[in-house]
């Protein structure tokens, strides 16, 4: 008779110590989780962003495809128009914005932004006229991606809802034209071009990181 509350004990104590084990994995999971979590979140506007030793297109992707997916996951602009309208803006990061200056999306400076002004080609009464324009000047790549990126999200001074139609958009296909409608650029084929860049390249696969 004497044994058996021992046997009791030491039932409890398993039990106990299953529970233990089963929270402390718990807790680690959601830990880890956790970590994952602020690493997703802080990973695009801390990293930075190597410019490619040569001018090869794939070189290009490769360096911006990371921050794109880090902004897409946080902004909901889709990674594949990120890089397709870098690589179009910029001419692959070649052109002297993008290299001098670290503009990446051709964005428009202000008053209130640290600016160059260059000239630049737009699309007026029917025909091609280029003009000096004040673009801003960014620190870095991975400032001007997420310079983009906020453009997108916020809009402009007068219309914050300019381009919320490239964020709510349901393809690629549907956000680049949502970026001619919003008035992102004056090329009447900046919206073939950009889907051509996706799909020439794939780029549609970052929408899925």
């Amino acid at each position: 008779m004497g044994e058996l509350p021992i046997k009791k004990n030491t039932q409890d104590s398993k039990l106990n110590t299953k529970v233990i084990l089963g929270l402390v994995i718990i807790l680690l999971i959601g830990s880890f989780i956790t970590v994952k979590l602020v690493q997703l979140n802080s990973v695009g506007r801390s990293a930075t962003i190597n410019k490619p030793t040569t001018a090869s297109h794939e070189a290009f992707i490769e360096a911006v495809a990371p921050t794109a997916v880090a902004i897409q996951n946080q902004e909901h602009v889709p990674a594949s128009i990120s890089i397709a309208q870098a690589a179009l803006e910029s001419d692959w990061g070649q052109s002297k914005l993008a290299a001098d200056y670290n503009n990446l999306y051709g964005v428009k400076g202000s008053r209130f932004t640290k600016n160059v002004d260059l000239p630049t080609k737009e699309f007026e009464d029917g025909k091609w006229k280029t003009i000096d324009q004040p673009f801003r000047w960014y620190d870095n790549w991975n400032e001007s991606m997420w310079g983009h990126a906020s453009l997108l999200v916020n809009g402009t001074d007068d219309n914050a809802k300019r381009y919320s139609e490239v964020i709510d958009s349901d393809n690629y296909k549907d956000a680049a034209h949502a970026l001619v409608d919003g008035g992102y650029a004056t090329d009447p084929d900046y919206a073939e071009k950009v889907i051509g860049l996706i799909e020439t390249y794939q780029l549609d696969q970052y929408d899925e990181q």
